[in-house]
């Protein structure tokens, strides 16, 4: 499956419902003509991003939006994972969490993370951050292909 030129293929690694649900609202609310990919914790990421088992054809994304709190790896480890990784480490990675502390934000960011966003808990406000984070990341910044 090839995502056209000004569109990109989105990973979420979130383990709430409620949320990916919300993700999810959004991008339809918003009509993003990306493509949202969701998997459910640590493990099932990196088998996503590195094409393994199950996901042996899974596109590769041109964004990932990581919560940290994940069962089975949780989210510091996938990032720190990514960003080692010669051939996923250019893939922009928001961390999207509901922590506000500031061992995370700082953590995430030694960890070269892209950005951290606070989830909003407000339906409304998640809806407007996850346009403006795919606002920003697809249509104001520049990706690798």
């Amino acid at each position: 499956m090839t995502t056209p030129p000004d569109e990109i293929d989105v990973l979420l690694v979130e383990d709430d419902e409620g949320d990916v649900l919300m993700t999810r609202e959004a991008f339809e609310h918003h009509k993003l003509r990306n493509t949202l990919h969701v998997v459910p914790d640590g493990v099932e990421a990196l088998q996503f991003l590195r094409r393994e088992g199950t996901y042996a054809d899974a596109p590769r994304p041109g964004l990932i939006l990581l919560d940290l709190n994940l069962p089975r790896k949780d989210g510091r480890q996938v990032l720190e994972e990514i960003k080692s990784d010669e051939v996923l480490r250019a893939i922009p990675v928001v961390v999207l969490t509901t922590s506000q502390a500031e061992e995370d934000i700082l953590r995430s960011y030694n960890l070269h993370a892209n950005a951290y966003v606070a989830k909003p808990v407000d339906f409304e406000r998640f809806i407007d951050i996850i346009r403006q984070i795919d606002d920003f990341f697809v249509t104001v910044v520049k990706l690798p292909r």
